[in-house]
């Protein structure tokens, strides 16, 4: 009886409550609740800045742990890249019948190959040098080839270097395929696996492009694995990032736009493209994976010793050197030689006069001028060539 007396006098206390305060039992406890926030506001604010301490500094511990775990789970080698090749011959005789009868095999040479050949007094070597690697590569193997055969003249240099460039893409990709199965890749367009065995062939500071690419796949499926990320997608990330670099000698522009293209056109998930675009601040990452990527890169390139600023700025002037060549339509071939103090640029006789061939050298070399920030002289140096080309046969009898 004395319960039911207490919750009905309860009752009756709410209901004078409601009626004074006009606001139901809910409301006031959202009021209570409201002031009590206002009253601790200064506490709560003080509160949260504490825990937002600590979140940040765990959060630098958190990132340091990932990135210590990566690079010392990673432990990758390097390399600097030269611009020259020592080729060793096995009498000094062959100096001679690789500089030919006036000098007409070194010239065949070196138009051909894009490459200077450097014939001095030291015995028993010659020095190929160039800035393009790719081209410098397979100038080796040409001659490399010729001194094995002991034929050198022009017909012969053209078929050795037809036969060296077809042998070179065939190996790109058997490398490139062989790299992918190791690690684990299977599923990946003929095109970017052949250019990604291309990349072998390519400097970046210094820092081959190749090994930059298996070191950031490697460093971000660590780091995406840490952070239970896909490992896999963040590899195939970190291996396309750069894809678009083993385009840019031949074909100018930002590596990034290549590669996103390259890319889009054989179907690689939006991941891979955005970490493309990401990790040059072309986009933000928009997930892990592409953060990994983005982390890798940066750990491969500022290493101690890992690039050479000086390196890339002549390679740039160099290749900015040749693409003004090569813009102009007449033109089939451009060389930058001698350190990019001479381009040796060849141009179709049938399009191409004599006086014509005089005033393109005289423009191309205007707009050298106006275009390009060099020490000294560069020699302008065009060459109009005509060939014919017949065939004998005789019926049997």
């Amino acid at each position: 009886n004395r319960e039911d007396e207490l919750f009905a006098k309860r009752d009756e206390l709410l209901e004078r409550l409601k009626e004074i305060s006009s606001f139901t039992p809910s409301e006031a406890k959202d009021m209570a609740i409201r002031l009590a926030k206002e009253q601790n506001k200064k506490e709560i604010a003080k509160q949260l800045k504490r825990e937002e301490k600590i979140a940040k500094e765990n959060e630098r511990r958190d990132a340091n742990y990932i990135l210590a775990q990566a690079v010392t789970r990673y432990a990758g080698d390097f390399a600097s890249e030269r611009l020259i090749h020592t080729i060793s011959l096995p009498s000094d005789e062959h100096k001679g019948r690789i500089i030919g009868k006036e000098g007409r095999n070194i010239k065949s040479l070196e138009s051909l190959l894009g490459v200077d050949i450097i014939i001095d007094d030291t015995p028993g070597i010659l020095i190929v040098s160039s800035f393009n690697l790719y081209r410098r590569a397979i100038a080796v193997k040409t001659i490399e080839l010729l001194i094995e055969d002991g034929r050198i003249h022009p017909a012969r240099i053209e078929e050795a270097h037809e036969k060296v460039t077809r042998e070179f893409d065939m190996q790109m990709l058997d490398e490139a395929r062989h790299m992918l199965d190791e690690l684990g890749v299977f599923d990946m367009h003929d095109e970017l696996v052949r250019l990604l065995g291309k990349l072998k062939y390519r400097a970046s500071y210094g820092q081959n492009a190749l090994k930059h690419t298996l070191e950031v796949a490697k460093l971000a499926s660590v780091i995406a694995a840490e952070l239970g990320a896909d490992e896999m997608l963040a590899l195939r990330a970190g291996l396309l990032h750069d894809i678009g670099k083993a385009l840019t000698q031949e074909m100018g522009g930002s590596h990034v736009e290549i590669g996103a293209e390259l890319c889009r056109r054989y179907g690689e998930d939006p991941v891979v493209i955005n970490a493309i675009y990401a990790h040059h601040e072309h986009e933000e990452p928009k997930s892990i994976e592409c953060a990994a990527v983005c982390a890798a890169d940066v750990l491969s390139a500022s290493r101690p010793g890992a690039r050479r600023e000086a390196l890339e700025s002549y390679v740039k002037r160099v290749t900015q050197i040749e693409q003004i060549a090569t813009s102009y339509a007449e033109v089939t071939q451009a060389f930058a030689i001698h350190a990019g103090r001479e381009l040796r640029v060849i141009v179709d006789a049938d399009i191409v006069d004599d006086d014509k061939a005089f005033l393109l050298s005289k423009k191309i070399a205007k707009q050298i001028e106006q275009s390009v920030e060099f020490p000294g002289k560069i020699k302008v140096n065009l060459i109009r060539e005509i060939r014919a080309v017949s065939v004998a046969t005789k019926q049997p009898s």
